[in-house]
């Protein structure tokens, strides 16, 4: 397995700002540009949502996030990994950097969220803006395809995986939170009779 200072320089993906230039089909581009919670939609559509926290830590942030967070290079971030589950099945892998910059004011929840949404915290927190989602399909070669693949939710033969992200704001500090939904998403019905 690499590890996560090897991948943080692999491949970046190339984002966009529509949802056309990832070429997903109708029901991932609902996925895809949704803004309401990710959390919320993935309760409605299963008995069990669970998040399952990967990492959280420090680490150098990847080639196309530095930018987007306001750095000028790759630098140390507190970074979040978790997994989002439906009835035990992996469907999002959810990735989240935070500038060392930021402090506890600003992000008051962030360091203790454990295995708690993030999803959660961030809607129901009136200071927090979100600003516009960008969409991007990560190839073998980017650092979180990478990490997908050494937790093996991946068949061989998966050639690319569809994400999002957004940058969100509070009190003057970002964070930056990227979705990359795994094949079995597609399956996923609305249970609670709304869409």
């Amino acid at each position: 397995m690499q590890s996560k200072q090897s991948t943080a320089f692999l491949r970046a993906a190339q984002w966009h700002n529509h949802v056309n230039a990832v070429r997903a089909s109708v029901q991932m581009r609902d996925w895809l540009t949704n803004r309401a919670s990710l959390t919320a939609r993935l309760v409605a559509r299963c008995r069990q949502f669970r998040v399952q926290r990967l990492h959280q830590g420090r680490a150098i942030c990847l080639a196309d996030e530095f930018a987007e967070i306001g750095l000028a290079r790759p630098l140390k971030v507190i970074e979040r990994e978790v997994l989002l589950r439906c009835d035990g099945e992996v469907m999002v892998y959810a990735h989240t950097v935070v500038p060392m910059t930021a402090n506890a004011t600003q992000w008051p929840l962030f360091a203790a969220l454990g295995e708690k949404s993030l999803g959660s915290t961030l809607f129901s927190d009136p200071l927090v803006q979100r600003c516009a989602l960008s969409y991007a399909r990560l190839r073998p070669g980017h650092a979180l395809m990478q990490r997908i693949r050494d937790l093996r939710l991946l068949d061989d033969d998966a050639v690319s995986l569809l994400a999002r992200r957004s940058v969100f704001r509070r009190k003057g500090a970002c964070l930056l939170v990227t979705e990359v939904f795994l094949p079995r998403i597609a399956s996923l019905k609305d249970t609670s009779g709304e869409y």
